[in-house]
């Protein structure tokens, strides 16, 4: 039996449950993804003007049924023609490539898609740990009230003994409902936004930025030599993948950083003091999930974490300001 009321039993069957919903949603909109394609629809409108109406287009897009041409295969296709360098041959080695292809970029779709999800389910999963601690620390805080009561009992008579009893519980229930508070006050949309937010920020600036610049740096090495480039459909897939994913990954590091600190493991003072570590740290991280192995592109994922470690330190700082003049 754990401290929250249930037992080990019961906390695998509510975390077998959450991630039943966590799958669920992946696969539903996974399945969507391989089966229906984006269309376009053109409508026109007469906009009146001073000359008499004006006849402009407005173009709709919606999902229809197209396994062949799937929002997968779409966006394959755009990554393809966004990314990478005009002599590069875009091949298939083998017969199943492009249909493996799809299911990877459809799993991409589905998670980023049910992040929503995923994120309301881990966080009501640990949600209890972080009360039970804020529950620990109000036992200790009532101790100490019991105790300072006691210790004025021999210098006050029986009234002024009970008067000081209840004036230390009250202050020490209002020091409990503001140290609650920073929890309760933290609805599941303000956990979510900033996730997600976070998330796709990272996906955009590794897209935009970094995998651009990766590809055209590794293959300006071979054009060099007049060496002609062949890419497979599914080494560029799980380049881009292991990009966009490790960057959506990285750029939560203030919300990790806040959540310890919110759960009162980490404080400020202790991110500050090892931020030579969390450097080295950021930087092995950056090594590991570039895949390109020039050495350049790790700091393309160093750097912003480094930026969003001094983030994280700056808003745990407001919030323990805000403690402590609350």
């Amino acid at each position: 039996m754990s401290s929250s009321g249930l037992s080990i039993a019961e906390h695998i069957d509510e975390l077998r449950i959450r991630l039943i919903h966590i799958i669920i949603c992946i696969v539903i909109i996974t399945i969507f993804s391989m089966s229906f394609g984006i269309k376009t629809a053109v409508v026109p409108i007469a906009l009146p003007s001073g000359d008499g109406s004006q006849l402009n287009f407005l173009k709709l897009y919606y999902p229809y049924p197209d396994p062949l041409d799937n929002i997968a295969l779409q966006l394959t296709s755009f990554m393809k023609d966004t990314l990478l360098p005009s002599e590069v041959k875009f091949i298939q080695t083998a017969p199943g490539q492009v249909f493996f292809a799809q299911v990877y970029i459809s799993l991409l779709i589905g998670l980023i898609c049910s992040l929503p999800i995923v994120i309301r389910e881990i966080f009501g999963f640990i949600s209890p740990a972080f009360h039970q601690i804020k529950r620990k620390g109000e036992t200790g805080d009532t101790n100490v009230a019991a105790r300072k009561a006691d210790d004025e009992k021999d210098d006050n008579d029986d009234d002024d003994v009970q008067n000081n009893i209840n004036n230390n519980l009250r202050q020490t229930k209002k020091g409990h409902a503001r140290s609650s508070s920073s929890l309760s006050k933290i609805n599941i949309i303000k956990i979510v936004l900033p996730v997600f937010l976070l998330f796709i920020f990272g996906a955009v600036f590794s897209y935009l930025l970094v995998i651009p610049f990766t590809l055209n740096f590794l293959y300006s090495y071979g054009e060099s030599i007049g060496a002609e480039t062949f890419l497979t459909v599914n080494d560029f897939i799980t380049f881009v993948l292991q990009f966009i994913l490790g960057f959506g990954v990285a750029f939560q590091l203030p919300i990790i950083m806040y959540l310890l600190s919110l759960s009162g493991l980490t404080d400020s003072k202790f991110w500050q003091k090892n931020f030579r570590y969390a450097i080295i740290i950021i930087t092995i991280f950056g090594a590991v999930i570039t895949p390109d192995g020039s050495g350049v592109t790790m700091w393309f994922v160093a750097l912003p974490m480094i930026a969003l470690y001094a983030v994280g330190i700056i808003a745990i700082r407001r919030k323990e300001a805000n403690k402590i003049t609350a």
